[in-house]
């Protein structure tokens, strides 16, 4: 009896210890270790450009900036480089360069405005804000970066012909980087080109507002030079000369949803100057708007050059009032004087031209200039439909040295 009644007690102690281990397993939440809470907690070191000396008051602010990189550069955490917004600051000639520690943030809330005085530029007249040697940076944060430009630009040969022809800065140029995303920035007023992307490689580019007067001299929007797999997306350029330029070295480059105008449109080139071997592949150009700008989408080259432009689509594009909306120039010369005619061409090879439709304001609405001994080869039109601009005059295309097919509705033909 004593047996039986001690075995049905121990029963149910068992019973009520697993229980209650089966209901803490199952309903009680699990209790964080160190390293969970270590990592849930976890966030970016700011290092604010202010704490290393910056005063936003119209002086430099250079070496507080160079302070503050060199800080983030080395950090061993996740870094945010800091910019504070309402406050302008103001920078000569500057390299942000690497390697640095990965996880690197740069965020822009404030300005940031050039030097005006032009002999700040003395050691390098075509730099300005420089990033370079870099892996996994983001640059974003919605401030603006001016360039101060307007003092340059009453220098240009282009605004006073008294002037000599030499170059300018680039605002903000990134040269070997790597996984680069540059995202919600305004760069304005450029001393030149406004951004320039440089051999580099896995970039995106989004949410960018760059903007220049209309007669601002040699202001390139986005400029991309010896660079693979470059997306540009969701942007808006209005400038002085080229909102996008495409240069040598450039391939799988992606250009989505870009709002172009005023400036001379969508380029590929130039190519070839002085004799040299230009290679450009497998670029789209997709959903632009393209308004009172010189030229639509181009393609130009000069004679004497080699190489090749292919694999190239321009396609579901709006036209506003563009001089040129879709041209090829093979005989590209900028000079006063007339450029000699040479046998040699960068040859331009399957480009197609699908859905672009709007309105031109000259007369010539297609131009393909080709070379005669390297002519256009398997270009591509296909659902075009371009009128004059308020209806008013004929349309025509002009096609010289091109071998091209149709498809759909294109409006002007080639005769």
């Amino acid at each position: 009896m004593h047996l039986h009644k001690h075995l049905v007690i121990l029963l149910t102690i068992l019973g009520s210890t697993l229980s209650c281990s089966s209901y803490g397993t199952h309903h009680q939440p699990i209790k964080p270790t160190r390293n969970l809470l270590a990592r849930a907690h976890l966030k970016p070191w700011p290092v604010n450009v202010d704490h290393y000396g910056a005063m936003a008051n119209g002086t430099d602010d250079s070496d507080a900036f160079r302070e503050a990189w060199r800080s983030a550069c080395s950090s061993s955490k996740g870094t945010e480089f800091v910019v504070p917004k309402n406050k302008v600051y103001h920078l000569k000639p500057i390299k942000f360069s690497g390697p640095c520690n990965p996880n690197l943030k740069v965020k822009i809330y404030g300005t940031i405005k050039a030097s005006s005085h032009r002999s700040d530029y003395e050691k390098d007249r075509r730099h300005w804000i420089v990033f370079e040697d870099l892996e996994d940076l983001t640059v974003e944060g919605g401030g603006t970066i001016n360039g101060n430009g307007r003092i340059w630009w009453i220098k240009s040969c282009k605004v006073d012909e008294t002037q000599p022809c030499i170059g300018a800065p680039t605002a903000v140029s990134f040269r070997n980087c790597t996984r680069l995303r540059v995202n919600k920035i305004r760069i304005k007023n450029p001393q030149q080109m406004h951004l320039t992307f440089q051999n580099s490689i896995n970039v995106r580019a989004s949410n960018l507002r760059i903007i220049a007067p209309a007669n601002s001299p040699n202001t390139d929007g986005i400029h991309i030079t010896a660079s693979q797999n470059v997306q540009v997306f969701n942007s808006v350029v209005k400038t002085g000369d080229d909102c996008v330029s495409i240069v040598d070295g450039s391939r799988n480059i992606v250009v989505r949803k870009l709002t172009c105008g005023p400036g001379h449109g969508i380029s590929i080139g130039s190519l070839g100057k002085n004799n040299s071997e230009d290679k450009v592949s497998n670029i789209l150009v997709d959903k632009a708007i393209i308004s009172n700008t010189t030229n639509g989408v181009r393609i130009k080259s000069w004679q004497g050059g080699s190489g090749y432009a292919r694999n190239i689509k321009f396609q579901n594009i709006m036209m506003h009032n563009v001089t040129n909306p879709i041209i090829v120039d093979q005989n590209y010369c900028d000079r006063k004087e007339e450029c000699p005619e040479q046998k040699s061409a960068v040859q331009m090879q399957n480009v197609v031209y699908r859905n672009i439709k709007g309105t031109s304001n000259s007369e010539v609405a297609i131009n393909f200039d080709c070379s005669k001994t390297f002519p256009c080869q398997a270009i591509l039109l296909e659902n075009i439909d371009l009128n004059r601009q308020g209806n008013e005059g004929d349309m025509k295309a002009s096609c010289s040295n091109v071998r091209l097919t149709t498809r759909g509705k294109v409006t002007p033909r080639c005769k």
